[in-house]
């Protein structure tokens, strides 16, 4: 087994990973990706793009259960949870064998395995205990991402109690579900089984439910899920759960009384830890904090030759986060001057209904670093588009610095804003203050309008509320 020589070798083959081997090969880079599952990660392949075809079709039975709105009417609508099940994972390959393709196309050589440090400048790969090469790279480059954190007492069985890859596959739709967390995860399977008929209970540890939003929208979601019979429970201690042959009763105590609840499933989502084993990082400089590896703006660690990126170096865990993370990391490497990571201008989405995103600071988080502030807010209600379409439940909230114009944070909640938060995101970006905001023309009738009335309505000139 002859040593293979790279300038960049990366390991795991997610969206942080297979996109930094992208950009290398782009640079003239001689690269190799170690890659121990699924090109695509878990974000491919059990995350992000098969959650969301299984959200898009609870969407859908939603809709076909409200046809009566729109003027008109169907007889004995139901779904096929197998057909359901199968074009989300048929998604998930087509885009799955995409990344093989082009880590191909750009001649990155790809090893099936498991890396591990072995020296300076050196991986060791393995495949099932047998080895399977040794690569010299002066950049190596850990991508290695995250899974599921496990709740002592609650530990998944992979058939009453689900992580989210056994929620992302179930054999049958459960009458009645406990969800336990109620971040980004959580809320989007709370979202996607209740849609499709089931009873949800959503468990939170914290004061309020969706906790890294701005608190305004945590209140207005509280709301809507409610009205859609989401049962939330909130400031919880969960205890243990006891399983019975087609069920689960989990303990909880809430303010300081006991209490049972019992389910046919609970899906435990109560975060995630960094995948630091077997790396080989004993007897290196990377330091490691709660599961996760420190790194600074551009992704070194504090071993020379040893970079990281993406859910490995911890929060938002987000598949855009660690692209772009990899990115700036590559191109520092290479020589370019990229600006450092800067998490701020991250946008955060989850996609139940109604979706939710933000970027930037929240406005007790804006508050905190004792600037004065101006917030601006604008209901969906007042916004022609989301009027005709149906979906008038939703709201804009803009935070503004008062004496700079400097956009600090924008929060939203409704129809399609996971699609909307990007223009927010180039406006921070661009470090652009509410005065080009006021005068970009945005199209009518467009829901986008309500992010300008927004806009407006934190300076005192909203036109239409």
């Amino acid at each position: 087994m002859a040593e293979q020589n790279f300038d960049v070798a990366v390991v795991g083959g997610g969206p942080g990973g297979y996109v930094i081997a992208i950009r290398a090969a782009q640079l003239k880079m001689k690269v190799a990706v170690v890659e121990r599952e699924h090109l695509g990660g878990i974000c491919l392949n059990w995350g992000c793009i098969p959650t969301k075809a299984l959200l898009r079709s609870s969407e859908i039975n939603h809709l076909l259960h409200h046809l009566d709105e729109f003027g008109f009417k169907a007889d004995n609508i139901g779904f096929d949870l197998a057909k359901v099940v199968k074009r989300s994972r048929a998604v998930a390959k087509q885009l799955s064998s995409g990344v093989a393709h082009l880590l191909k196309k750009n001649k990155v050589t790809v090893f099936d395995g498991a890396a591990r440090l072995a020296g300076k400048n050196t991986l060791a790969v393995e495949k099932d205990g047998k080895p399977v090469a040794t690569l010299k790279a002066p950049h190596i480059i850990l991508a290695t991402g995250a899974r599921a954190r496990v709740l002592p007492g609650v530990e998944p069985d992979g058939k009453l109690i689900w992580t989210y890859k056994e929620a992302m596959v179930p054999d049958l739709m459960p009458k009645s579900l406990v969800v336990i967390g109620s971040g980004a995860i959580g809320i989007e399977f709370a979202s996607f089984y209740r849609n499709m008929g089931a009873e949800v209970t959503v468990i939170e540890a914290l004061p309020r439910i969706l906790p890294v939003e701005d608190e305004e929208i945590s209140a207005f979601m509280h709301k809507q899920f409610e009205k859609q019979g989401i049962k939330l429970l909130t400031g919880v201690v969960v205890k243990s759960a006891e399983k019975s042959k087609d069920s689960v009763t989990v303990s909880v105590e809430i303010g300081g009384k006991e209490q049972k609840i019992t389910a046919g499933r609970v899906i435990s989502a109560v975060g995630i830890v960094g995948n630091v084993e077997n790396l080989g990082l004993d007897g290196t400089k990377v330091k490691v904090e709660r599961t996760h590896v420190v790194v600074d703006g551009f992704g070194r660690t504090g071993e020379p030759g040893v970079y990281a990126i993406g859910d490995l170096t911890g929060p938002p865990w987000l598949a855009h986060k660690a692209s772009h993370e990899g990115i700036v990391c590559i191109e520092k490497i290479a020589g370019l001057d990229p600006h450092p990571f800067d998490t701020g201008n991250i946008p955060g989405c989850t996609y139940c209904r109604p979706q939710v995103a933000s970027v930037g600071m929240t406005e007790a988080k804006a508050k905190e670093t004792g600037r004065k502030i101006r917030v601006g807010r604008f209901p969906f209600i007042g916004n022609g588009k989301a009027i005709a379409m149906g979906e008038p439940e939703g709201m804009v909230k803009t935070v503004f610095d008062a004496e700079t114009g400097e956009l600090l944070g924008a929060h939203m909640a409704g129809a399609e804003v996971t699609e909307l938060i990007q223009g927010y995101a180039i406006a921070r970006t661009l470090e652009t203050t509410e005065a080009e905001l006021m005068h970009t023309v945005f199209p009518h009738p467009t829901v986008s309008e309500a992010m300008h009335e927004s806009v407006l309505d934190a300076y005192g000139r909203a036109i239409h509320f």
